[in-house]
């Protein structure tokens, strides 16, 4: 058998000049402390809120049909909705009705989780005959904007831009809206989100103004939002803002009146950001409108608008693109959308054309008006509505004049309503404990079968880590030195993995009687691990040894991970748009692997076995590898050191994964890894395995040289 030699697979040698690696140094204290290759894309400034997301129109449907999807389950992974937590009974309460002429107002609170109640008012058209629209009505951060009647001089202005037409009227943004669509023969549901009017039980402040880490709160047991656990669990403001989302809309088509295949959603600013997500990822909508939100470049600014995972690799346009084809208006202002008529429409365009959809789009043009959602968008809100769901009101559709209530008749709350307890940690505690243990019920029943494994844990973790083994990259090598070590030759240099800009500095020993086997062994120092005796004795078996620098490896160890600049202490607004350190070293060792298997040198053959022995921090990180990358990894043998994601009580600690803890931790991982053969140490005699069936599992509960040594030896078998 021929040796498959990597020098073999070489282009040419391109050190960094020392001009790229100052630079390098200013972008990144990470690449001066560890002298990290100066061409990966990871080395640059984190991307935030405010960076670039551009949408790329695919070329067919063939192209995006399997995105949409993948981007439908990224939605839910990072929303907290997969699976969808158990939907029970909503207890709605419908009082007060308050007659207006042509249509009723009423108060509503129902719970979307048991003793989470979302509050708002229900406008219904006076006698109906037959179904009728229901349309959801999101609202933005403007303070109690369910209630807000807004001052004399700041509507007198509103009405001098041309924002708005009627002196009294135009006080009241949403009661206009939810009277406007009531007249036109619509059910019309608006809520509060969260800390707003009547939504009590999570503070204004915690929801939406949240700065700073809660001591008290950041604990492994009965852990609060923000927190390292909550995050871990994709347990945060967005995830309950959305569930919320998902049960209003189960209230609305409870009311029997309201038709399943005429229901709309629309909301401007933070409620358009609200619109996008619900009409991304529930089915039921068939017509959305999200006003003043739909952008190349900011992506929502505060807490509610953001989680970590959600615009990894994606934003807000493509996610509205996952709507398509159904009836979709968006629309222009003097804020982050005003560049969206040549950067991301242009391109939604193009996706609805090839549904032949393309009527079925519609931009509201508007850089004249400021950020909000005024008289002239509102009727073209109705228009849309009308043309699409058929209510014969003559077009355009205009608002009339009216007299708003004012809040106290629209508040939910009352003595024969007592509310909850307001701001009340314990609340707050109680939910996130209810939505863990509803998702670990689900996500071990699950886990105990093939069907499951497959078909929700293992497409979570694709979403978590954000790469899939099939989507691993193409990879090329570069040699740098090359020497002999008398039975082996020991090379180094750097696999470029030309897909994503990312590099990994590796070693070579390479048996001169190799006999067709590669084990990639992983370690917390990196390639510098190859001066391991048992790693000599793989050697000496003939099995060659590829040693890597995953991502911050090679120098100083890392103590802490990277953040944006924000200065609020909040995962989303770093790890919603940048992957983690741990997922990116997971990445990595997907490029490895696939490069083992997909690299082909002349006519010398690949590898027949490639197996992985990782050690210390990396032993998860092989394992969730492992668990993508499927029998692509023949054997692994792993030292998981006991750990558990849901342990960590940093959200900047190198080991940190949003959603991991959700989806059974480590044990979770454990089985993901089945049925291939798995060596395990650090799990104990009898591993979690959640019933998941291995051709062969092998705990080891020894320490010290003597687990390696036990690992080599099950390796070489």
């Amino acid at each position: 058998m021929k040796a498959f030699d990597p020098a073999r697979i070489t282009a040419h040698s391109q050190p960094a000049s020392l001009n790229m690696i100052l630079r390098l140094a200013l972008l990144s204290v990470f690449a001066l402390a560890l002298n990290l290759r100066s061409e990966d894309v990871r080395l640059k400034p984190l991307k935030d809120l405010n960076g670039y997301f551009p949408f790329d129109a695919p070329v067919s449907l063939a192209d995006w049909t399997p995105r949409r999807e993948q981007l439908r389950r990224h939605i839910q992974v990072a929303t907290g909705l997969w699976p969808m937590p158990t939907k029970t009974p909503l207890n709605a309460v419908i009082h007060g009705k308050i007659d207006r002429g042509d249509y009723t107002i009423e108060k509503v609170f129902f719970e979307s989780a048991p003793g989470f109640y979302v509050t708002g008012n229900l406008y219904r058209p006076k006698n109906i005959q037959g179904k009728v629209p229901g349309v959801m009505l999101a609202h933005g951060h403007r303070k109690d904007a369910r209630l807000d009647i807004a001052p004399d001089d700041k509507l007198r202005q509103s009405i001098a831009d041309g924002a708005e037409r009627f002196e009294s009227g135009g006080k009241s943004t949403y009661q206009a809206m939810c009277r406007q669509l009531a007249r036109m023969g619509c059910v019309v549901w608006q809520w509060d989100m969260l800390g707003d009017s009547d939504s009590i039980q999570i503070s204004r402040e915690l929801a939406h103004g949240f700065a700073k880490q809660r001591p008290e709160m950041n604990t492994t047991e009965n852990w609060g939002l923000y927190s390292p656990q909550a995050e871990a669990h994709c347990q945060h403001i967005l995830a309950l803002q959305t569930l919320n989302l998902v049960r209003g809309l189960d209230f609305l088509l409870s009311l029997p009146e309201v038709d399943p295949q005429r229901t709309a959603i629309t909301g401007g600013s933070g409620g358009g950001t609200q619109t996008m997500l619900l009409a991304a990822m529930d089915d039921r909508i068939q017509l959305s409108f999200p006003v003043v939100m739909v952008s190349t470049s900011m992506q929502g600014g505060c807490t509610c608008e953001n989680a970590s995972l959600l615009r990894v690799h994606t934003g807000n346009v493509e996610i509205a693109a996952v709507f398509a084809p159904k009836p979709q208006g968006m629309n222009t202002a003097d804020d982050w959308t005003k560049e969206m008529a040549t950067k991301g429409f242009p391109d939604l365009k193009k996706l609805y054309g090839l549904y032949g959809r393309d009527k079925d789009l519609f931009l509201l043009r508007g850089e004249h008006f400021p950020h909000n959602y005024n008289a002239v968008t509102r009727s073209g809100f109705y228009t849309f509505l009308n043309q699409h769901f058929k209510l014969g009101q003559p077009t355009p559709v205009i608002e009339t004049d009216f007299i708003p209530l004012p809040p106290e008749q629209l508040r939910v709350w009352d003595a024969q309503h007592p509310a909850p307890k307001a701001a009340d940690p314990d609340s707050e505690r109680g939910l996130l404990r209810w939505l863990t243990d509803d998702a670990e019920k689900q996500l071990r029943a699950a886990a105990g079968t093939r069907e499951g494994l497959q078909n929700l844990l293992r497409p979570a973790f694709e979403a978590i880590i954000g790469r899939s083994y099939a989507e691993a990259g193409k990879v090329e090598w570069d040699l740098r030195d090359k020497q002999d070590g008398g039975d082996h030759l020991k090379m180094t240099g750097t696999l470029r993995n030309t897909t994503y800009g990312e590099e990994i500095n590796v070693a070579w020993l390479y048996p001169k009687q190799w006999n067709g086997r590669v084990v990639l062994w992983l370690d917390d120092s990196g390639q510098a691990a190859l001066k391991n005796e048992q790693v000599k004795k793989l050697v000496q078996s003939g099995v060659a040894v590829l040693g890597a620098d995953l991502l911050f490896q090679g120098g100083t160890p890392v103590t802490q991970t990277r953040v944006v600049g924000n200065k609020r202490e909040f995962a989303g607004y770093t790890h919603g748009y940048n992957s983690t350190l741990f997922a990116q070293r997971v990445h990595d060792v997907l490029t490895l692997v696939t490069f083992l298997r997909n690299t082909h040198v002349g006519s010398h053959p690949s590898p027949k076995d490639v197996t992985i022995a990782a050690w210390g921090g990396t032993g998860s990180i092989a394992l969730a590898a492992r668990a993508l990358a499927r029998d692509a990894i023949d054997r692994l043998a792993a030292d998981t050191r006991g750990f558990r994601f849901g342990q960590l009580l940093d959200y900047r600690d190198p080991q940190f994964l949003p959603g991991a803890a959700k989806y059974l931790d480590t044990p979770g991982l454990i089985a993901l890894n089945s049925p291939q053969p798995l060596w395990l140490t650090g799990e104990g005699a009898k591993p979690a395995t959640f019933g998941a069936a291995f051709e062969e599992l092998t705990p080891f509960e020894g320490d010290g040289a003597s687990k390696e040594a036990a690992a080599v030896e099950w390796l070489l078998k």
